[in-house]
């Protein structure tokens, strides 16, 4: 026997495969078998089994899936047994079938697939790994056919599409040997804004994702309720009617293609996998009988009434009920500045556009997410989102970091803005709101992540004149005239704001409504009760929801024009396998953090026998991008500064994040370097390289580093100022009120994001590019910054208290109720 299977290990740590193919084979041998097996050790005195266990071990035969073998085993392994004494007993025993199942496979597979479903459009990932007495090799199939490129033990689909569904094996070959894994199922869920609330379970496995939808029939139509659960295993379905199980009803969706009025009730699905279990919400389903109505005179009835009358003439009235509130489509546009050139670093926006994305992903929203933006290239790719815009388009934008408000209009501030900054450097989101009117949009929803302090070196009054429309949300993470906080940790957290909001975005209920909720949350977090407040402003009439349906109106070439061009900053490099002259084997890959950073791996797929050593890296990138060569090729993502993606990528490679993509001026051409050894030349490194061209990816083809257009959002957003307030002038003296505390604009503060409630107690009021300093350096930092006078001071807005209202002893206190060691830090 191999010395890889140590004859001192009891039998009850052999490995399930093992002991499941040799209880097989004793189970079905008559002569050699298990009863002949219990003899042989009832006679040796290292391992008693006696007359009763035997009888014991029998009676196993009259349970379902009962195995004799595998409690004799059990008993043995209980009492002592190793390895070795089975062995013997085996040899002893004379059932070479059996004794052969106990020898090592030349080729073992050790990690093995898991079915999963998952949400059309995020990362797919089935894994498979096998040792060998040689190097394995994996091919992957869906059914019976080849996945192309699919050589490795990760096969990776980014992002994953519904024609991906189906089932999945792989093949692992070793010399002249080979096994398969098992098969495992893949289920992609198409969700829309339809779908409604998703739920977790308490174990936080199972996701719920599409929830059941009331529906009205006529006899003879097609009944079909949907529901939809992510999570790994795959979950296992039943439908109920009334409380009771529907027969045949274990499938996601339910569908009976010839319904009759008996079929009509209540009906909710039960999702289970082998740990958790979880309910969707329970639905009605009417079914009328086709009854021809002559309706001669006017009468009242109601609109259960005008559709049990059915077919007929009383198709008039079914035809004239409203329809259901819908978007032509849905566009977002999310925006996070962390890397400020002038100002204090921020680091929750990054978290909280993220999760923003995949949320809103799920309700069918074309999201654009884009990180650390120049002023031109936020004018760009404001201008990029309105051209997505058309009528009846639901858009949405979404902005973390820092800002402020003056006369009502709020300032978004790029990451190169000066210091000071003033309205002419940073974008008004008023005027963006202007220019979305213009484009007739369904609904207009602005959810911005910022402090709202006034700008004292900023009095410019703009005049924008918005149309009176009933579509318009705004949703500020702070009050007027207050700083946004965030909560940091040492880890990467979301902000306040985004922590309770995306805990509510999926809710089915009118945005609003949705708002409202996460500002009663948010009012209950110890951490930030009574210091930060979520406000609302709302000119919305009607009840329109982030997850209404997406029903394409007569614009219908139009919006599919715009989606291509969506489509066209968010194409991905296809993969491809190198292959250089030594005989190496090279997978490069690429995925994407958001939509202008891309992450790079390369991982081997093969290398020559006599090759001791072989690693793939990239270099040479272009001086554009925003890409650190000691973060470059490293073994982790984490290393590299891939924190959110990291789970979704494959393993065993060598990752690179490249960030800026939105600089890119020309194609992206990089260098793939193979560096080898050979045990023949002593070990010395060998290298060869290959030039990569993989064209503009994502945002980079959207050219946003171009010069901004004179017809563009820039006219609108940047304010006409007189001479005396011109950004080349210092304000006046009757803007300052001098208080001579240390500076902290120059600190590194640690993690900062957007957030929300009026945290009067530690600020100084005044802000110089935004808002007023923290007083205590413990509390932190807000997305405002510390205003200075010419005299190096502090600045204060007049008529405003400079000392904090309460006490470092209330501080102290509200700090002792932070989660998970939290600290509420002001940015």
């Amino acid at each position: 026997m191999s010395d890889s299977l140590d004859r001192s290990t009891k039998i009850n740590l052999l490995r399930e495969p093992l002991v499941k193919k040799l209880c097989e084979v004793l189970d079905k041998s008559s002569s050699k078998g298990w009863r002949k097996l219990g003899e042989l050790v009832g006679n040796d005195r290292r391992v008693k089994v006696s007359p009763d266990d035997m009888e014991m071990c029998s009676l196993k035969v009259l349970e379902l899936e009962g195995s004799p073998s595998r409690t004799l085993l059990r008993l043995m392994g209980d009492r002592g047994c190793t390895t070795g004494h089975l062995v013997d007993y085996l040899q002893t025993l004379g059932n070479p079938e059996a004794l052969q199942c106990m020898k090592p496979s030349a080729l073992q597979i050790l990690i093995q697939p898991q079915s999963v479903a998952l949400i059309s459009g995020h990362n797919l990932r089935l894994s498979c790994h096998a040792v060998g007495k040689s190097p394995v090799q994996y091919q992957w199939f869906k059914t019976n056919e080849e996945v192309p490129n699919s050589f490795s033990s990760d096969l990776v689909m980014s992002p994953v599409r519904l024609q991906d569904a189906g089932f999945y094996i792989c093949r692992v070959n070793c010399g002249d040997t080979f096994e398969f894994s098992q098969w495992v199922q893949v289920d992609v869920l198409n969700v829309t804004g339809s779908c409604g609330q998703s739920y977790h379970s308490l174990e936080g496995r199972l996701k719920l994702v599409i929830q059941p939808q009331s529906q009205r029939l006529h006899v003879g139509e097609t009944l079909q309720v949907e529901c939809g659960a992510v999570g790994r295993p795959i979950p296992r379905y039943q439908w109920h009617r009334n409380g009771v199980p529907v027969p045949n009803g274990t499938k996601r969706k339910h569908m009976i293609h010839h319904s009759m009025e008996d079929h009509h009730g209540r009906y909710r699905c039960e999702i289970s996998s082998s740990t958790e279990r979880m309910w969707t919400n329970e639905v009605d389903v009417v079914i009328a009988p086709r009854i021809s109505v002559q309706i001669s005179e006017a009468m009242e009835c109601s609109e259960d009434d005008i559709y049990a009358i059915g077919g007929g003439s009383g198709d008039f009235f079914l035809n004239n009920v409203p329809d259901q509130l819908h978007a032509t489509d849905k566009v977002a546009l999310l925006i996070g500045n962390l890397s400020y050139q002038n100002h204090p670093q921020l680091k929750a926006p990054m978290v909280d556009v993220y999760d923003l994305t995949n949320l809103l992903r799920q309700m069918n929203f074309q999201v654009v997410s884009l990180l650390d933006l120049t002023e031109s290239e936020m004018r760009n790719a404001v201008e990029e989102f309105l051209l997505l815009l058309h009528k009846g388009v639901y858009g949405l934008l979404y902005y973390a970091g820092h800002g402020y408000e003056n006369y009502g209009n709020s300032f978004m501030v790029p990451v190169d803005a000066p210091n000071p900054y003033r309205s002419a450097n940073c974008l008004c989101v008023q005027s963006i709101l202007k220019l979305m009117q213009e484009k007739e949009t369904g609904l207009n929803v602005f959810l911005l992540d910022m402090c709202r302090k006034r700008n004292i070196h900023d009095d410019s009054a703009p005049n924008i004149v918005l149309r009176v429309t009933a579509n318009i949300v705004f949703g500020y993470a702070t009050c007027q005239d207050a700083e946004a906080f965030e909560l940091s940790s040492s880890g990467f957290t979301n902000g306040v704001f985004v922590k309770f909001l995306k805990k509510r975005l999926l809710d089915d209920e009118k945005i609003t409504v949705v708002l409202d909720r996460v500002a009663e949350d948010m009012g209950q977090f110890d951490a930030t009760k009574g210091k930060q407040a979520l406000e609302i402003r709302s000119s919305l009439s009607e009840r329109r929801a982030l997850t209404d349906p997406i029903l394409p109106g007569d614009s219908a070439d139009l919006a599919h024009a715009h989606s291509l061009q969506w489509a066209k900053a968010h194409e991905l490099p296809e993969s491809m396998c190198l292959n250089f002259d030594c005989g190496a084997q090279i997978k490069l890959g690429f995925a994407a953090e958001f939509s202008n950073v891309l992450v790079i791996y390369t991982h081997i797929v093969k290398k020559p026998e006599d090759m001791s050593f072989c690693q793939a890296h990239v270099t040479d990138f272009s001086q554009d991008l925003d890409v650190d060569p000691k973060e470059m090729n490293r073994e982790t993502p984490e290393e590299t500064g891939i924190y959110l993606l990291s789970s979704n990528l494959p393993q065993h490679c060598l990752y690179t994040r490249v960030s800026s993509l939105q600089k890119l001026r020309e194609e992206l051409v990089f260098t793939v370097c193979l560096q080898g050894t050979f045990t023949a030349m002593d070990d010395e490194s060998v290298h060869w390289t290959k030039s990569i061209n993989i064209g503009k990816p994502l945002i980079a083809r959207l050219d946003l580093n171009r010069a901004v257009r004179r017809n563009s959002c820039l006219q609108t957003c940047m304010m006409p100022h007189s001479p005396s307030h011109s950004p080349c002038h210092s304000p006046g003296p009757e803007h300052h009120l001098h208080l001579h505390y240390k500076s902290h604009q120059a600190q590194d503060y640690n993690r900062l994001s957007p957030q929300h409630h009026y945290l009067d107690v530690y600020e100084h009021q005044g802000a110089a590019g935004g808002c007023g300093d923290s007083f205590y350096d413990n509390v932190g930092q807000s997305r405002c910054e510390p205003a200075y006078d010419s005299a190096g001071g502090l600045s204060s807005s007049p008529g405003r208290l400079s000392t904090p209202i309460e006490t470092t002893d209330d501080i102290h206190e509200l700090q002792t109720v932070f989660i998970n060691s939290l600290q509420l830090q002001q940015q």
